[in-house]
């Protein structure tokens, strides 16, 4: 059973499905979980109000629920969500951009708690404004898309020759080497990995091959 505190209320954070990114931490007493299992929708429990509030009811922001997990203990429970905007209520896509310091202060920060790949993605999308002589990425940007397409090519057939043949190592720094020359091509097309992840997920629950016949 799970385990409510003193006020009836557990704690639930709120998880993006496909980058697992935390997007906000909220509360629910029994009633929130139960029209959030009934709803598809992350409803939960005001403190300050004393009412239920669906998330995005009145921005549109809102939080589809995949899943609803609860810790070892049961008194916290962990929400994998689709959002459909941004979840913070300052209009940032997560709650949690202030980092903490030694001294216990607080400063904001450009950018949002994130997965490394997400944050990896951040940081190509930032090398658009650096300088090629200083940044390998801004290089590969600035010279389009046959380079871009060229070393991915050359990468991918690296890593192809290493699973046949090389170590274990090798393998993995090729295949390192195939995702960041992805991801820089996603870049310079304006688009993301998530975008990406967004279409595997939706081939999860087709066969691979049915789904590759649909292609033609």
């Amino acid at each position: 059973m799970l385990k409510f505190d003193e006020r009836g209320l557990i704690p639930a954070i709120c998880q993006d499905h496909l980058t697992g990114q935390v997007r906000m931490m909220a509360y629910m007493n029994q009633q929130a979980l139960e029209r959030t299992l009934e709803s598809g929708k992350a409803t939960f429990f005001s403190r300050s109000r004393g009412a239920l509030w669906t998330k995005g009811e009145t921005s549109g922001n809102v939080l589809e629920v995949v899943s609803v997990m609860a810790d070892c203990d049961a008194d916290t429970l962990l929400l994998s969500v689709r959002p459909l905007g941004p979840s913070c209520h300052t209009g940032r896509p997560a709650c949690f951009f202030r980092r903490v310091s030694a001294a216990g202060e607080l400063a904001d920060q450009p950018t949002e708690a994130a997965p490394f790949l997400m944050e990896l993605g951040a940081v190509l999308e930032a090398r658009k404004a650096s300088s090629e002589e200083k940044s390998y990425t801004k290089a590969l940007l600035s010279a389009g898309p046959e380079k871009i397409g060229a070393k991915l090519r050359e990468e991918a057939g690296e890593l192809a020759d290493a699973i046949k043949s090389e170590s274990d190592e090798r393998v993995l720094s090729e295949a390192g080497d195939v995702l960041y020359h992805t991801m820089v091509a996603l870049t310079q097309r304006g688009l993301t990995l998530r975008q990406v992840i967004e279409v595997l997920a939706k081939r999860t629950h087709q066969s691979g091959h049915a789904e590759k016949a649909s292609r033609a």
